[in-house]
This record gives structure tokens, C-alpha cells and sequence, in this order.
């Protein structure tokens, strides 16, 4: 207890106390005290204060190296691969009948105009739809957000894609003004909110502020038509963080290294050679007007132009580093620890045994789901429900009277899936799980990336024109005797006892 203290006591006893109670709380805990080895940094400002400060400066470096880091362009290139893929998000629409079953006629109808709409769903008419879910996805995780306003009705300048009027315009975080606040009007950072912290509108520039056009032109958008998905570690934030926040530092200080690495390997690889002259008593006075020597370097060259107390050396380099390449591993399992990537695929290293590399695919994949999940939330099933809408509005897609309601906006949303390394194990694996009961087809279908109703429809067709052309392949179960003789005894299907051979 200090001096202090005891004079607080007198003049109020109960701040004196809280001073005491809260000197012993700070001292259970070795954290909380800043010592010579421990700066105990804190952060007490809200996730959209930090934002506001930061946000913008933190998707600038970040465009940056996308545009010059060759590991931060590999990165985000694999997690479009591992989030959106190839072919996009896959919908399988799953709208049921009264009496429980698929609506098979309808899904397929669904699911045909679906195709016919993605292959030009933007309002600039320059993109398929799984080539915007890709750039979509890049902007998100690279600046933190995206947003995408929903574009619906006629008398607005644009086609209808297969007859359905609905497009979708996707905006960089830029668009929405992140310095525009007004706690009058409950706007913060750009958005509208209600009383409890609701959007219920975008303000958004009409064109690119960096074009110098119009800036100051804007437009309020409904929540209602307006997709944003945002990268937030902290509860209550209005506006995206890139994900290559906490970084960042070491990308940029990585590209630096290898700069500066790079610089000193092409300084070595000039060939450098000296000629050591001894001491002024070795040799003559040369004369003013001498003309300077020249050593002509070629294989087995005997050079005997060396005057009495001279000497031939050569610049020696340490260079190339043969440490640079553990350092650069260390750094970019850092990376790949702050970015839910793995690091076999930024830095493109699959050394090492079939159960290693499993063991980081499994973990790896596992953070895929999770941001793939997360694309699915915010801008596919939104957009999907908003295009069915308006497809059956329009009159392209007819929903029969027998199919129930509430499950017209049902849908099988997936992404690519966990790759296989060794194809073989994994199918016997899927075989077991299938025998077991522990797993479908449907499940088998989608873990290799494909649609399961298209799949069966192309193999029902290929074996029957099979058949019908009277090519026989083992890949046709039929053509197994073992199958169809009937000889074989399967547990639960025994002929009647009146049947059985006494």
C-alpha cells in the first residue's frame, strides 16, 4: 500500500479500495504487466474504429501485391480454386411434392434455365457466372469485402438472360464510401442502419471515385437488393478487413528479402578478378602512358602477363544464399497460418509422405469449408432465391399445383470438395461407407466435384447405347454373370422355404 493510497483513503475510502482490488487483479495475471521482454500491446477501440483508421490502407497494400507479389497472387488463385472452382457454386434445386417426394419435372426445369441464365448473369454482359463468383470471391478475401446489387424488372436498358429479367451488378468495396458517417442519420461508413444495427440501405457512388467522374454522385440502395459479403474478425462491424491483414507485414518484408537476394545472386554472378600488385619494390615504374591490361578469360587460358610481384584473384560471393530456401519455408508457413491456407499449395512444395500431405489437406480443407460457407451465405443463395423469384414471375419456370411451397427455395449449395490424393484408397474408402450405409451416392457424386443428377443421367445413356449397339464393357453392371445368374447368396433375399431344394 503506498502513500498514495493511504491519502485517497481519507478522503474516499471506497475508491481506495477499488484501487487495492484492482492492483490485485492485475497482478494475478503476468500478462497484464509490461516488463522489459513483454510490451503488452492492447487494443481497446471497436472494430469499426479500427476500420475507419485502417480499412482502406490495409486493401491498398493488399491490391498491391496482388498486383506485384507473385506468392500473394498464387494464394489468392488457390483459394478461388478451393472456394468457388472451375465451375462456379453448384445449385441443385430440391423443391418437394405434397406427399414428400422430389419435384423431379420442376427441379430439372429449375435447374436448365439456372445454366441459361449463368452463362451471362452480370449487367456488364462481360462475365459467366462461375467467372463472377471467382473475381467475387478475389475481391472479398483480397479488399475485405464486395458487394453486388440485385437488378430486376424491364424498362432499365438491359436483356433479359433466357427471359428472366434479373442480373446482378458487382461493385468493389470502393463504391460504398467508407469515410461518409452521419450518427444523425444512422450512417456509418456508408451504411444505413436501424436501431439495431441493421442495414437498411447502401449509399453508393454512381461511378468509381478514382475515375474522377461525377465523385460525388450517389445513390441509396435497399438492403433488400443489395448483396455484402464482408471478411470480419469482431462482432458489430459494418465494413471488411482483407484477409491478408495480419500478414501483411510479412509478405511485404518477404518480397523485400527475396529483392534484395535476388539483387546480390546477379552482383556474384558478375565475374569480379583483381591483380595484386605486392609492394612498390616488386616492380618498375609502368609510366604514365602505359595502356591498362586485359585478361581474356577462356577455358585453359595460360595468362603470363604478370609482372614481378603481382598476382591474379578473384571477387568471391557467398551468393546464392543456400539458406534462403528453409528461411523462405518458415516465412510462408507463417503466411499460411494467417490465411487459412496451407502451405504445401502457396509455396507449392508437395514433399513429403502420403499421410503428411493428407493430414494438410484434411486441415486445410476444413478452413475452405468455412469461407466457402460463408460465399454461399452472402451472395449465391441470395441470388439464387432472387432469380427464382423472378423467373417464376416472369413466366419461364411453372410450378405445378401438386408441389408444396415451402420448399420451392430449397437447394443443395456446393463448392469443390477435398481433392483426392491417392484416387484408389478413396474410392475403396467411399465403397465401405456406401456398404455401411454411413454415406450416399449423391455424396460420392459431389466429393469428386460433379452433379449427381447429371452424372446418373450420362451414364444411363452411355449404357444403353451400350446395349443397344451391342458393345459389352464390364463397367455395365449387367454384363456381371455373378449379378445376374441369381447364384449368388445375399443375406435377407433366401428363395421361400417352399422353393428351396429338399
Amino acid at each position: 500500500m503506498s502513500t498514495i493510497d493511504n491519502l485517497i483513503g481519507l478522503i474516499s475510502p471506497g475508491w481506495k479500495a477499488t484501487r487495492l482490488r484492482s492492483r490485485v487483479m492485475i497482478q494475478a495475471y503476468e500478462a497484464v504487466l509490461p516488463t522489459r521482454t513483454h510490451k503488452a500491446n492492447r487494443e481497446n477501440r471497436s472494430a469499426n474504429q479500427l476500420t475507419r483508421f485502417g480499412g482502406r490502407s490495409l486493401r491498398e497494400q493488399a491490391r498491391w501485391l496482388d498486383c506485384n507479389h507473385d506468392l500473394v497472387i498464387g494464394l489468392l488463385d488457390k483459394l478461388e480454386e478451393r472456394i468457388v472452382g472451375a465451375k462456379g457454386i453448384i445449385v441443385e434445386p430440391q423443391p418437394l411434392l405434397k406427399s414428400g417426394g422430389l419435384a423431379t419435372a420442376l427441379a430439372t426445369d429449375i435447374r436448365t434455365k439456372w445454366a441459361e441464365w449463368s452463362v451471362s448473369p452480370d449487367v456488364t454482359g462481360q462475365f459467366t457466372r462461375p467467372v463472377l463468383e471467382r473475381l467475387m470471391a478475389r475481391t472479398w478475401l483480397r479488399d475485405g469485402e464486395v458487394f453486388a446489387q440485385l437488378v430486376s424488372g424491364t424498362g432499365n436498358g438491359l436483356t433479359p438472360v433466357a427471359g428472366i429479367p434479373f442480373w446482378l451488378e458487382a461493385l468493389e468495396p470502393d463504391f460504398v464510401p467508407m469515410e461518409r458517417s452521419e450518427p444523425s442519420n444512422k450512417l456509418c461508413q456508408g451504411v444505413y442502419l436501424n436501431d439495431w444495427g441493421r442495414p437498411t440501405s447502401y449509399m453508393v457512388y454512381k461511378y468509381l471515385p478514382s475515375e474522377g467522374v461525377r465523385q460525388g454522385d450517389t445513390k441509396d440502395i435497399n438492403a433488400d437488393s443489395m448483396l455484402h459479403l464482408k471478411f470480419m474478425r469482431r462482432l458489430h462491424q459494418i465494413r471488411g478487413n482483407s484477409l491478408l491483414a495480419g500478414v501483411l507485414m510479412r509478405l511485404s518484408a518477404l518480397k523485400e528479402y527475396e529483392d534484395a537476394e535476388l539483387t546480390a545472386a546477379r552482383i556474384a554472378a558478375a565475374l569480379g578478378m583483381f591483380i595484386k600488385k605486392g609492394d612498390g619494390q616488386d616492380y618498375g615504374d609502368q609510366g604514365k602512358g602505359a595502356k591498362p591490361r586485359e585478361l581474356n578469360i577462356e577455358p585453359g587460358v595460360i595468362f603470363d602477363d604478370l609482372l614481378p610481384g603481382e598476382d591474379v584473384g578473384m571477387i568471391k560471393s557467398d551468393r546464392p544464399n543456400p539458406n534462403l530456401e528453409s528461411f523462405r519455408n518458415g516465412q510462408l508457413r507463417a503466411v499460411a497460418a494467417g490465411s487459412r491456407g496451407s502451405f504445401s499449395s502457396i509455396a507449392r512444395n508437395y514433399d513429403g509422405t502420403y499421410s503428411a500431405q493428407r493430414q494438410e489437406l484434411v486441415e486445410s480443407t476444413e478452413g475452405y469449408f468455412i469461407l466457402q460457407d460463408a460465399f454461399i451465405a452472402a451472395v449465391t443463395r441470395p441470388m439464387y432465391r432472387a432469380w427464382l423469384t423472378m423467373a417464376i414471375a416472369s413466366g419461364q419456370i411453372t410450378v405445378p399445383a401438386g408441389v408444396d411451397k415451402e420448399s420451392l427455395y430449397s437447394a443443395v449449395f456446393s463448392g469443390p470438395v477435398m481433392p483426392w490424393i491417392d484416387p484408389v484408397k478413396e474410392a475403396n474408402a467411399w465403397k465401405i461407407l456406401l456398404r455401411g450405409g454411413a454415406a450416399t451416392e449423391s455424396e460420392w457424386v459431389r466429393a469428386r466435384g460433379a452433379n449427381p443428377d447429371d452424372v446418373k443421367r450420362r451414364r444411363k445413356a452411355e449404357i444403353d447405347d451400350n446395349r443397344k449397339q451391342g458393345l459389352v464393357f464390364d463397367t455395365d453392371p449387367a454384363n456381371d454373370k455373378g449379378a445376374t445368374s441369381g447364384q449368388e447368396e445375399k443375406p435377407g433375399n433366401e428363395p421361400p422355404e417352399s422353393q428351396r431344394k429338399k
